[in-house]
């Protein structure tokens, strides 16, 4: 309600723009759109504070480096996959060759304050997840048509879990195609508060997606794909995209809520594990969907799921908040990797790379071993093995 009176203070003219409070408050924001989900007048948080963050940054006076900086991030690395290729291949090479070990052993991390932004970085891949048009046959008789969005982190660092995705898919019998033309959903940039470049990054996916034919257009990371099911909002004012957009935003579907909803091929191979699920914002409260990967975890043989307190709480990554607010982040980070590890369980299941990334860290420096993965990822281990139990059964066509 505080941020609310501030946004509206501003637009009526009695609060300035650039005042430090303001500023503040609208930085501080996770985001997170817990309120929304609890709000009993159903307020639309997010579509006050984005355009808020926004109007600041257009306004907001920045030195030259600070200037590059983000153009660069935001408009040159997330605007170009290949780009954003070419980046994580030198990252790859830093983390693989040892370079990335011995600043944080040396010292130079800590000196150059890089420490962390080095332990929060993700792994790369050891190959990527390039869309080429390709087009993926069912496992069997088609249930629908679909669209993968590979994402951006998700394709360099996160690759296998687009390539478990893909299979998976064929799995549920679905056709999936993986247009060339697609690129960052806008996430990034939107939330910090850059929404004209979001809505070019949008109109690339529009335009790639809508030709497809296909039925759905699925993504396996929470904080994308609530961003693409905004796009029709985020095109409220340009009367020429805002049909397009709209169109395109009834087709996106969560992974896991699609795949709750066709239905999985349930010859699942057994698991001996005990799993905890930590929901990503926007999938809970952006998306309102907590049961689905509930449900997909709950179809393996083998797994008991066994729940963690406060499971739905911000773990702080936020998309760049774990970097433009690191103090409020890692308190958060601290607070869910205790209550993660409270749970006894062997393995975190997520369903968005940032959480992923966040909860890892603060599991590594709470000193535990517990792995962190996506929940796609556990369903495809069922799958294989469930094919070396039965070789003669059928398999799905690989890339």
């Amino acid at each position: 309600r505080g941020r609310i009176a501030l946004v509206k203070a501003v637009a009526e003219g009695y609060l300035d723009l650039l005042s430090p409070g303001f500023v503040h408050q609208m930085s501080e924001c996770l985001d997170c759109r817990a309120c929304e989900a609890v709000c009993p007048s159903g307020v639309e948080y997010g579509k006050l504070l984005e355009p808020a963050r926004t109007q600041i940054n257009r306004v907001m006076p920045r030195g030259p480096v600070s200037r590059g900086v983000r153009g660069f991030l935001l408009h040159t690395l997330f605007g170009s996959p290949a780009m954003l290729r070419a980046v994580s291949r030198v990252l790859w090479f830093v983390q693989r060759s040892g370079l990335q070990a011995l600043a944080k052993s040396s010292g130079l991390a800590r000196l150059f304050g890089m420490e962390s932004l080095l332990e929060l970085a993700p792994r790369i891949s050891d190959r990527f997840f390039v869309p080429r048009d390709q087009r993926w046959q069912p496992n069997g008789a088609k249930k629908a048509t679909v669209v993968l969005h590979a994402g951006c982190i998700m394709a360099t660092a996160f690759a296998e879990i687009d390539e478990a995705s893909v299979r998976v898919l064929q799995r549920a019998g679905c056709e999936v195609l993986a247009p060339s033309a697609q690129g960052c959903c806008g996430a990034i940039t939107v939330h910090a508060g850059d929404m004209d470049a979001g809505r070019t990054l949008a109109k690339r996916n529009i335009a790639a997606f809508e030709g497809s034919g296909a039925d759905y257009y699925i993504i396996n990371a929470a904080g994308c794909g609530s961003t693409l099911k905004e796009y029709g909002h985020l095109f409220h004012e340009e009367p020429a995209w805002h049909e397009r957009a709209q169109a395109f935003a009834s087709k996106v579907r969560d992974i896991t809520e699609f795949l709750d909803e066709i239905g999985i091929d349930e010859h699942l191979g057994r698991i001996e594990t005990t799993v905890t699920y930590q929901e990503p914002c926007h999938l809970a409260h952006a998306q309102r969907i907590t049961q689905a990967p509930r449900n997909l975890v709950g179809k393996i043989p083998g797994v008991t799921l066994v729940e963690m307190a406060e499971s739905s709480l911000c773990c702080g990554s936020a998309g760049i908040y774990n970097l433009t607010q690191p103090e409020m982040s890692q308190r958060l980070m601290e607070r869910k990797a205790k209550n993660v590890a409270a749970t006894g369980a062997s393995c975190c299941m997520t369903a968005n790379p940032g959480c992923q990334l966040q909860v890892q860290a603060g599991l590594r420096r709470a000193g535990s071993a517990m792995s962190v993965r996506h929940v796609i990822e556990l369903l495809d281990e069922s799958y294989r093995i469930a094919d070396r139990e039965a070789p003669s059964r059928d398999t799905p066509a690989t890339r």
